[in-house]
């Protein structure tokens, strides 16, 4: 498998881009293509052993950094890792295109400028993948549409439920919206339009669940519209950085909470360990004709292996495929209906 790597993606860029791609290369036997300055590129890799990696280069010198705006970059630095990665994906010269990058512009250059949406897809959507309890939740959506409409959110469940089942690998996923209430009455508009089409889905559907059930492990995919999407996530980055600067704080107060501390460190590691997100590594763009993994600036080696190895489960088990023939099938059966 071809997988295109973006060596300009991280906030370390090109270390720990390279040093992820390497490790994924080794392990899982892809030739892994390193998107960027290819000068960059190649003095970085003489730092590491690839006599056992299958590794190419695709050039691309102009960057797009973390401050550059979506609409501004559509048509300007057309060289640029993302717009050369996503091409390659176009093109059919890789399989899959894995960054690091501006979230903002992979989105906007996917959608408008290269892949593009798959037939029938109306709004193509974002997601985030969290581990609670060891076990991997993927909530949809999480910015890419701040308003939404009750078709949107079924082809949302429609796309996350097929990712969760194909790439997860979990049997008939299970389906909940997010609200204020989990009786069928609470709610806005949107969600209660929202549960009468997926009422009437194939979808293993539960109905509504509260914000506290996101750490219960209650469902497989979290249905959100991308205004409360993008809050929950940003929440849930914050209170992980608020809970772990404040037990350091308070280990640190006194000799005697250092010395529990230090007593207290192997289950410490633990715990973050099962809350670190390079366990998951990034998470895809759904809706659009390519597989697309994005993943956070500061993600390290072993998460970016292991936002490669989504990418290759997502190509290996057809995912684009799986979803244009389940949104053609949802067509037809609104037009019989």
């Amino acid at each position: 498998m071809y997988i295109a790597v973006d060596a300009m993606g991280t906030d370390t860029y090109p270390k720990n881009d390279i040093a992820g791609g390497i490790l994924a290369s080794k392990e899982f036997n892809d030739t892994i293509v390193f998107v960027g300055d290819e000068t960059v590129i190649k003095s970085e890799l003489s730092k590491h052993d690839i006599s056992a990696c299958k590794i190419e280069i695709l050039h691309a010198p102009e960057h797009i950094s973390m401050n550059d705006k979506p609409a501004d970059v559509l048509n300007s630095k057309q060289s640029s890792s993302i717009h050369v990665g996503l091409g390659a994906v176009k093109n059919g010269d890789v399989e899959a295109f894995v960054t690091m990058g501006n979230t903002g512009a992979a989105h906007a250059v996917a959608t408008l400028k290269t892949v593009k949406r798959i037939r029938g897809v109306k709004r193509p959507v974002l997601t985030a993948i969290f581990a609670v309890n060891d076990h991997p939740m993927i909530f949809l959506d999480v910015g890419a549409n701040a308003d939404s409409k009750a078709e949107w959110m079924q082809q949302f469940a429609v796309m996350g439920s097929i990712y969760a089942e194909r790439v997860l690998k979990y049997q008939t996923p299970k389906v909940a919206m997010l609200s204020n209430g989990e009786e069928d009455t609470k709610g806005n508009a949107l969600i209660k339009d929202t549960a009468t089409l997926l009422n009437n889905t194939q979808l293993n559907f539960i109905g509504n669940i509260e914000p506290n059930d996101l750490m219960t492990s209650k469902a497989d995919v979290i249905l959100m519209d991308g205004f409360v999407g993008n809050i929950v996530l940003k929440m849930f980055e914050a209170t992980s950085r608020y809970m772990a600067n404040l037990i350091r704080d308070e280990l640190r107060s006194d000799i005697l909470s250092s010395i529990g501390g230090l007593l207290a460190r192997p289950a410490f590691n633990r715990i973050r360990q099962k809350v670190d997100t390079s366990e998951i590594g990034g998470a895809p763009l759904l809706g659009v004709n390519g597989i697309l993994i994005i993943g956070h600036g500061q993600n390290s080696p072993i998460g970016i292996k292991n936002a490669i190895r989504q990418a290759h489960t997502a190509v290996e088990s057809g995912v684009i495929q799986a979803i244009s023939t389940s949104l053609a099938d949802l067509s037809k059966s609104k037009e019989v209906k």
